[in-house]
């Protein structure tokens, strides 16, 4: 008797671990995950339109900061700062010469 009493409290600790742990997994959403994996078109799908947002992304936030770079290169050249100025000469001069190569 006292040994069965025993088993029924380990059996319902056991049960009663299994149940959270049920409850872990289905916070988890494990079975949407898997369906997600095992369809090859929708992760395909789903994967490629991230790949556009990412270079579409990469993209235009590369312009802005190319015409950022260039805005404030253009304003220290109008200013006439000794040191930049005479700097981005060179690198100007540089770049002609070696576009007048290439021709």
């Amino acid at each position: 008797m006292a040994v069965r009493r025993v088993a029924k409290r380990v059996g319902v600790g056991l049960l009663g671990r299994l149940r959270r742990q049920v409850n872990r997994l289905e916070k988890l959403q494990l079975e949407e995950y898997l369906l997600y994996i095992t369809d090859t078109r929708r992760y395909f799908v789903r994967n490629f339109l991230a790949g556009l947002a990412r270079g579409l992304g990469g993209a235009v936030g590369f312009t802005i900061l190319g015409a950022v770079v260039v805005v404030i290169l253009s304003r220290i050249t109008v200013e006439n700062i000794p040191v930049i100025g005479g700097f981005l000469a060179e690198i100007v001069a540089v770049v002609q010469q070696n576009l007048n190569l290439s021709r």
